[in-house]
Formats: C-alpha cells, sequence, structure tokens
C-alpha cells in the first residue's frame, strides 16, 4: 500500500513538474516576440486538431509584428522614451478640434491603425498612431498584455499635452483599451475621453478564452499559465484586471464589442460598463467578432464615434 501511494504521489509530482514546465514555455513565448519571419500561428478557429494539440504543447509561434505600409497623409515619425523607446506617427490635422491618440491590439502594430486614424482625421481630428514596446519599430520583443504598456500610454498623453493640446482623446483596441484603462487607473491621466474597443475584464479570463477557443480545459493549466506569465514579467498577473481599473475612469467613455466575440464575453463587457464612473455608451455589433470594427461596421462607427465625439466636444 505504502508503496502504491509513493508511486502515485511521484506520478502526481512529475504531472504538476511537466504542467508548470509547459506552462512556463507558453508562457515566455505568448509574451515574447522573435525577431525572425516565421509565420505567425493562426487564430485558434483556423487550426486543425493536430495544430491546436502542437500548439498547446509548444505554444505560439509569434514573429514580431511589423508596420506593412505607412500613412497617405503627411506624417512626423517619432521616436518617445518611456520604460522603453516607442516609435509613433503623429499626423497633424489643420486646425484640429483636438488629438485622437491610438493604441493597438496584441499581435499588431501602429499600421493596423491608419484606417480608423483616416476616419479621425475626416472627423477634423490630429492623430498618432503608437507601436508599443515589442511591436513594430519600437524598442524590445516584450508584450506584457496592457500591464507596462500603460506607461507607454502615459508618455505619449505628456508628449502630445506638452506641444500644447488641451483636447486629447484616446482610441485603444483589445490590448490598447487595457492599456489606457490601467493607465487611467495608475498615472491619473486625463484625457477628454476615451473610445475602447473589447477590453477583457481580467487576464485570467483573457486567457481562459484561448484555452476555450482549443476546446482544451481551463483548469489548472490557465492558472498556471497566468501565474508564469507574470513572474516572467515581473506582475502579479491575477491583479491584471481591467473590470478593476474601470472603477477609476470618470471620463467619458464610449464602448464598443462585437456579440460574436469568443475572446472577451458580454459578462467582461458589462462587469466593465458597469464599473465605469463617468459618462458612458456601450454599443454592440451584430455578426461580429475579436476584430477591427471598422471594416464590417463602417457606417455604424462611424455614426457611433462622432456622435459621441460630438456630445463631449
Amino acid at each position: 500500500m505504502k508503496s502504491k501511494k509513493y508511486r502515485f504521489l511521484k506520478a502526481l509530482l512529475l504531472l504538476f513538474i511537466l504542467m508548470n514546465l509547459i506552462a512556463f514555455f507558453h508562457a515566455y513565448k505568448f509574451t515574447h516576440f522573435k525577431e525572425n519571419k516565421s509565420e505567425k500561428t493562426q487564430s485558434p478557429e483556423k487550426l486543425s486538431s493536430l495544430e491546436k494539440v502542437k500548439t498547446l504543447f509548444f505554444g505560439v509561434n509569434n514573429p514580431k509584428p511589423k508596420s506593412s505600409k505607412i500613412p497617405s497623409q503627411k506624417y512626423q515619425t517619432l521616436k518617445l522614451k518611456s520604460n522603453k523607446e516607442i516609435e509613433c506617427w503623429h499626423i497633424q490635422n489643420l486646425n484640429p478640434k483636438g488629438t485622437v491618440i491610438l493604441f493597438h491590439g496584441y499581435g499588431s502594430e501602429k499600421s493596423s491603425l491608419i484606417e480608423r486614424s483616416d476616419e479621425f482625421q475626416k472627423l477634423g481630428y490630429s492623430t498618432m498612431l503608437v507601436d508599443f514596446m515589442g511591436s513594430g519599430n519600437s524598442d524590445g520583443n516584450q508584450t506584457t498584455i496592457g500591464f507596462k504598456e500603460a506607461e507607454e500610454v502615459k508618455t505619449c498623453v505628456d508628449y502630445i499635452s506638452s506641444l500644447g493640446e488641451k483636447n486629447i482623446y484616446l482610441f485603444g483596441s483589445s490590448m490598447g483599451a487595457v492599456s489606457i484603462m490601467k493607465s487611467i487607473n495608475d498615472y491619473q491621466i486625463k484625457p477628454k475621453g476615451i473610445i475602447i474597443e473589447c477590453p477583457f475584464g481580467s487576464m485570467y479570463e483573457t486567457v481562459c478564452a484561448r484555452f476555450k477557443k482549443m476546446n482544451a480545459p481551463t483548469f489548472p493549466m490557465a492558472g498556471i499559465l497566468v501565474f508564469w506569465g507574470g513572474i516572467q514579467n515581473g506582475f502579479w498577473g491575477f491583479g491584471h484586471n481591467p473590470s478593476e481599473y474601470a472603477k477609476s475612469i470618470n471620463c467619458p467613455v464610449l464602448l464598443l464589442y462585437g456579440e460574436k466575440d469568443k475572446s472577451v464575453s458580454r459578462k467582461e463587457i458589462d462587469e466593465i460598463y458597469t464599473n465605469l464612473k463617468g459618462i458612458k455608451e456601450l454599443k454592440v455589433y451584430k455578426n461580429t467578432g475579436h476584430e477591427n470594427y471598422l471594416i464590417k461596421n463602417k457606417i455604424e462607427w462611424n455614426k457611433n464615434v462622432s456622435n459621441f465625439l460630438m456630445k463631449i466636444k
């Protein structure tokens, strides 16, 4: 009996060690881009069963995101010193109503924001498009899913403010939205208004969503992954909760969401919306997932954004 119990406990210990090794490796690959030209792992919905198993055990292939195009308007390339040196494109409008600073999502970079920048330009606003650390032409290969990026949001707001701009608005999609929320919570920046698309409610919930899309059980690996992801990047992953950051946000907020989003649940969005303290609007797009809302919903997106900006100007 003692021998069987010993073998059982030894097997449990080996399984625990194996799960932690897999999670450690997976967390590192998820939060560190590679400087190569290898193909990025597709979204879980597009992977075969064999590819899903391979991804679950060995992590995602994460080449550093690079800009694929440049703005059609005249722009200035800026290098700003933050926790890392970050690169931005500043596009000035004649007699602007204000400046909108745009922040991209996970695995993306500033050229992905050009179409939305164009729409803000048509509405009469100057824009600044930002590469977070590890992306585009910004320094490093690390991403912290909005945690350390919050400081870079503050750096950008401080820069635009130093130019004498009083009407500063922030736009962020997914990780960009989370970074904005954390920056307001941590650094008390005071934009005139923010437009945020599909922010997740907590780091744990967004990791669980990735497992669910792979048709894999969330317990216990999601929690172990969050633990090691935070440790590797210098923060407590279970404390990275945008739904809590929302309680510190008093400026006007336009919160946008796609009803078919498999990465962020409606429950998370509703919790964030409830916790927002100031003037707020929630707009939900039908037949839309975790994607660029402007592509499928251009007319509605423009109407929502322009009406919101008009109300708070």
